[in-house]
């Protein structure tokens, strides 16, 4: 059994202390600061709230419609096939090991809150290269059974590129989002859309 010497971890302790109390405003700015603190972390837990940023962490297919621009992907995909095997984190997310699939995550997650909340949306959305190479390993990895009857066990986006193999969706290309990619081409879907992050008082 390993004792603790407490009177050699005492200088750290005090060391710490003093680290923190360095970050301590002056006397006469003390209120102002804390009254700003509150100000500047409210704001944050508002923006957690209002952004439904919890959600994200899940694999709820609902979650993708927080952006309305989403409605076409999501209906295209609700009355698919893949709907009964596959949700949109099984297709557009690595699933190697977790600390790929979340970083995968929060890296397209802030890109695309950027884009959206700046209004930069394209009216047709198309994949960006490292989705492609994600859904394409995602092809793969469900559909492994298939893939060495068609030689595409090694097919990637970079030998797509080179003009080596072909990536699964230039023959499947309308698996599972059919032929839909604006919201002008789908005008009348019906989506499970958030409701308003206001209070009812």
């Amino acid at each position: 059994m390993v004792l603790i010497d407490y009177f050699n971890c005492r200088p750290l302790f005090f060391n710490m202390l003093s680290f923190f109390r360095s970050f301590r405003p002056p006397v006469n700015w003390e209120v102002p600061v804390i009254f700003l603190s509150g100000i500047f972390f409210g704001l944050i837990l508002f923006l957690i709230h209002i952004s439904k940023a919890p959600s994200y962490l899940s694999d709820d297919p609902q979650t993708c419609v927080n952006c309305h621009i989403m409605a076409p992907e999501y209906v295209t995909w609700y009355h698919s096939s893949h709907r009964e095997y596959a949700v949109c984190n099984d297709c557009h997310v690595p699933h190697d090991n977790i600390f790929r699939t979340y970083y995968f995550k929060a890296k397209d997650g802030l890109r695309h809150a950027t884009i959206f909340t700046l209004r930069a949306e394209p009216q047709v959305i198309f994949m960006h290269d490292p989705g492609k190479a994600v859904v394409q390993e995602n092809c793969l990895r469900c559909h492994d059974f298939l893939n060495m009857s068609v030689s595409l066990a090694n097919a990637s986006l970079e030998s797509a590129m080179k003009n080596e193999n072909q990536l699964c969706w230039y023959c499947h290309r309308e698996v599972p989002h059919g032929r839909s990619n604006s919201l002008s081409s789908v005008p009348h879907a019906r989506v499970p859309l958030p409701g308003s992050p206001v209070p009812d008082w």
